[in-house]
């Protein structure tokens, strides 16, 4: 009797625990939780990438919801505290994240446009105002993007102590505008002298007649950066990443923010950014001390 009622008992736990995960595995994948870096203000990183998120939604039949926070290291903490499951970093902002916040690179998205998967960072001037050189931005105004931001400021700020040109000492003063788009507008109405930009960004800027390409010049561009990536953080329950990773690969013929029409979403690692460590370590930084 005894033993049949606790047969009886072991069978209603293991029922009730066998329920109580099939109900926190159906929790995890209800909603998917997207973090957007802001190289653009937020709506219009949120209209950009909406094609994209309808799709993953209909591929995974899981709820997105994207979220863009007021910088780079928003998003990163979001990701830190559990609060996003996957997230469209840059590959600095990326760097950070694998280090403080648990997340790991899995995709990269193939465009149509440019069939690769890096992009370069410019410093431009207006070509009215005669600053055709790094050596002539000497106590000059300058505009980075985001301190964590790979194109705005880790790689042209390489570049520029390259040159022999520091920029803590010989700009007269320098800003972070917070977007891509902000630097490119600080030139053409000349706030600032000189910006750093990604390629990308300034040529779509250009085609979607918002400035003159005309009234602009390039004056240093960077070696090949490894593409933004989507990370994810490592937590997260491998069929939601399974899931995920096979719905962005599946994901062409629609526009990815500034990077053009998608051709799917290629795999990518960890590895692929040791070279933004390099460039992190070569400048000095303290990857525990950039939040």
């Amino acid at each position: 009797m005894h033993t049949t009622r606790r047969n009886c008992l072991q069978l209603a736990g293991a029922v009730a625990l066998a329920f109580a995960t099939s109900s926190a595995a159906l929790a995890q994948t209800q909603e998917l939780r997207v973090g957007l870096i802001p190289s653009e203000d937020a709506q219009a990183m949120i209209r950009s990438s909406q094609q994209v998120m309808d799709q993953l939604a209909e591929k995974t039949g899981m709820k997105v919801r994207p979220f863009v926070a007021n910088d780079y290291n928003g998003v990163i903490e979001a990701l830190r505290s559990g609060k996003l499951d996957i997230a469209y970093l840059g590959p600095f902002s990326y760097v950070l994240a694998s280090s403080m916040a648990n997340a790991e690179a899995f995709a990269v998205a193939v465009t149509k446009k440019t069939g690769t998967s890096a992009y370069h960072s410019l410093l431009i001037t207006r070509k009215d105002s005669g600053l055709d050189s790094v050596a002539k931005l000497q106590r000059r105004t300058f505009a980075f993007v985001d301190p964590t931001s790979a194109s705005g400021h880790l790689f042209p700020k390489a570049g520029l102590l390259a040159d022999g040109f520091d920029p803590e000492k010989h700009f007269s003063r320098v800003i972070f505008s917070g977007s891509h788009d902000a630097n490119i507008m600080a030139v053409a109405n000349n706030k600032v002298d000189g910006a750093a930009v990604a390629d990308r960004i300034f040529e779509s800027a250009i085609a979607k007649g918002l400035i003159k390409g005309e009234d602009f010049q390039v004056i240093w561009r960077s070696q090949p950066i490894p593409e933004s990536p989507m990370v994810w953080r490592k937590s997260l329950d491998a069929a939601t990443k399974q899931k995920v990773a096979a719905a962005l690969a599946d994901i062409k013929g629609l526009p990815w923010g500034d990077q053009g029409v998608l051709n799917g979403f290629a795999p990518t690692n960890d590895k692929a950014y040791d070279v933004v460590r390099q460039t992190a370590k070569a400048l000095n930084l303290d990857l525990g001390k950039m939040k």
